[in-house]
């Protein structure tokens, strides 16, 4: 049982959220068009508000479904955990070659499950990071640090090599941002050239 509520959070997390939304209203694959990443941000450069908001919201609702699959079945598995998988399905999805998002709304859904004042601390120091240096990337990989701290000093029954881990993802996932920051090109999030971007939505859909 606890190999099928494993394998039910990769799948669940491997729901293309932005891909979907921009084949279905914008006739686009998102992953090429502005960053390439199948994520909130980038669909809100791409698509627009309304497509943004569909995407957090569908994206969050992932880590928390799949967090809460321990809990709905009585099964033995820390919710964190189950959640965490499903940030690896949504970063590495079955259903979209393997090329997916880059973790922080999925996660933000299994904390919210998992641990409440973990999600509050850890998006605070997401969106503090976001607002001092205008870096998305930058508040994304403050997240897996955060996780970490809170870990050693709050939540202590927690294995910190499993959020260790996860920055070293969180590094990985955002190592074409990292390189375009030290080259001088990676757009801040006030960047008005990233309106460049957009494109028109197919049929009725209006952001």
């Amino acid at each position: 049982m606890i190999w099928l509520i494993l394998l039910a959070a990769y799948l669940i997390g491997s729901i293309p959220t932005a891909l979907l939304v921009g084949k279905f209203f914008f006739n686009v694959d998102i992953r090429d068009h502005g960053s390439k990443n199948p994520g909130a941000t980038n669909t809100l450069r791409v698509m627009g508000k309304k497509a943004a908001v569909i995407v957090l919201l569908v994206d969050v609702a992932k880590g928390m479904f799949a967090a809460s699959l321990p809990l709905l079945f009585d099964v033995p598995i820390n919710p964190l955990y189950a959640g965490m998988i499903a940030v690896i399905g949504h970063c590495f999805p079955i259903f979209a070659g393997f090329r997916g998002g880059k973790a922080i709304a999925t996660t933000a859904g299994a904390l919210l499950v998992f641990d409440i004042g973990m999600f509050i601390a850890v998006y605070l120091t997401f969106f503090s990071v976001i607002l001092i240096t205008k870096y998305v990337f930058m508040g994304s990989i403050s997240v897996g640090f955060a996780m970490l701290l809170y870990s050693l000093f709050v939540q202590e029954s927690l294995e910190p090599r499993l959020f260790i881990a996860f920055i070293l993802l969180l590094f990985f996932l955002h190592r074409s941002n990292i390189r375009s920051f030290m080259m001088g090109t990676e757009p801040k999030i006030n960047d008005r050239n990233a309106k460049k971007d957009r494109v028109p939505p197919k049929g009725s859909f209006k952001s």
